[in-house]
């Protein structure tokens, strides 16, 4: 089984999922490393150099050489869901989970991590925050197409490994827990 851990950047995606990972052996994978290993450089560079729509297609392959049949947690990027047919792609390979976020607990998150971000950096907390707005509210549609919705400040990786393995199947209904 596959899960996918979508949302927001600075939902915890990647932290989780180690968690999740961890508690039940499974690999866990983070796609942007899985990309910055393909590409020899870090997604930062990635954007800068060849900008954002080389890096969706190069996400999108990434997403799609994932090996099925193992069991595995992988963190996706913020926009992952939002560009090509990923989001029903993923929905079809495995399971999808949104890490469910609003925008000032985001903004809260995210003040220290602009330097890394690439879509954050050189902002001020005010532009970050207006920033995040829009792009949250743009990306919801998406997101919301997940197969679970959790609160991603109540989310523990245990339960929500218990929901997965013995609540299947899933069939593109999103549930919240």
């Amino acid at each position: 089984m596959i899960v996918y851990l979508i949302g927001f950047m600075g939902s915890g995606k990647s932290t989780f999922g180690r968690r999740m990972a961890s508690r039940s052996g499974w690999k866990f994978e983070d796609l942007d490393s899985l990309i910055e290993n393909v590409e020899g450089r870090p997604v930062r560079d990635i954007f800068k150099e060849s900008g954002e729509d080389y890096f969706r297609e190069v996400e999108a392959t990434a997403l799609r050489n994932i090996p099925e049949g193992d069991n595995i947690v992988i963190a996706c990027g913020g926009g992952t869901p939002c560009y090509k047919d990923n989001m029903a792609f993923m929905n079809r390979a495995g399971v999808t989970v949104y890490l469910k976020h609003d925008a000032a607990t985001l903004t809260g998150r995210l003040t220290n991590a602009r330097k890394v971000r690439p879509l954050l950096e050189g902002m001020d907390r005010g532009e970050m925050g207006k920033y995040i707005n829009t792009k949250l509210a743009e990306r919801e549609e998406w997101y919301n197409k997940a197969q679970l919705i959790i609160d991603g400040l109540k989310a523990d990786p245990g339960k929500l490994m218990d929901i997965l393995l013995f609540r299947p199947p899933y069939d593109n209904e999103p549930g919240q827990y």
